[in-house]
């Protein structure tokens, strides 16, 4: 591989500050890790965004949480076709093999991949359509979203936001499709949660399934 790069610099300083200290520190514990092997109670769905960071949310340490990431936090409904499923995969071995108790959808504000799933599916964003756009075609998830959001008349920023928590919806409700996922929600040995966070105000909000709306935890 002639392409790859040594490390920038600053990452080399950062991650040499962090064996000094964090490491150094808790070295007893990540030796643990390794050789027990890890017993996360939860998994996350969450965003690709920079700006989500799901273990500084919760306070939470290594080995605590199966953390996937995709774009807008998306699941893909049950699809055994034979091709490469990513997310499918991750949350195969999250229920089945590590048999966490809690699978958490994690949502957020100023999402630019549900922003550009709005756009293309109001005809704003035509480079999305294209076939050959990996981000559209993995967008297409969330149409079925979108046309809920589309009959309810709001503004375009609002529409948005809407959509943020339409993709939460989306995901919880193509997890349910996953015969492993059912079987371990009806027998009461995994729960699913849906979440949204506000970036700027720190805010994190719950789905209640009893009101069919989010409000603060």
């Amino acid at each position: 591989m002639n392409h790859a790069r040594p490390l920038p610099g600053y990452l080399v300083t950062r991650y040499h500050g962090w064996k000094a200290t964090t490491y150094a520190e808790n070295s007893a514990w990540y030796r643990r890790l390794a050789s027990e092997g890890q017993r996360p109670r939860a998994m996350v769905i969450s965003c690709c965004d920079s700006r989500v960071h799901v273990t500084s949310i919760f306070g939470a340490d290594q080995g605590e949480f199966f953390i996937h990431r995709n774009i807008a936090n998306l699941v893909p409904p049950y699809e055994p076709d034979g091709n490469q499923h990513g997310t499918s995969a991750a949350v195969e071995y999250a229920v089945t093999a590590l048999k966490v108790s809690h699978l958490i959808v994690l949502g957020h504000s100023s999402c630019g991949g549900v922003k550009g799933c709005y756009d293309m599916c109001s005809g704003k964003a035509p480079a999305l359509e294209e076939k050959s756009s990996f981000v559209g075609r993995w967008m297409d998830l969330l149409r079925p979203g979108f046309d809920r959001v589309s009959e309810r008349g709001l503004s375009e920023e609002a529409a948005t936001s809407a959509l943020e928590k339409e993709a939460v919806l989306v995901s919880l409700e193509n997890l349910m499709t996953f015969p492993f996922v059912r079987e371990a929600v009806e027998s009461e040995e995994l729960s699913l949660h849906g979440l949204w966070t506000d970036i700027g105000e720190g805010g994190l909000q719950y789905f209640d399934p009893g009101t069919r709306e989010f409000g603060p935890v």
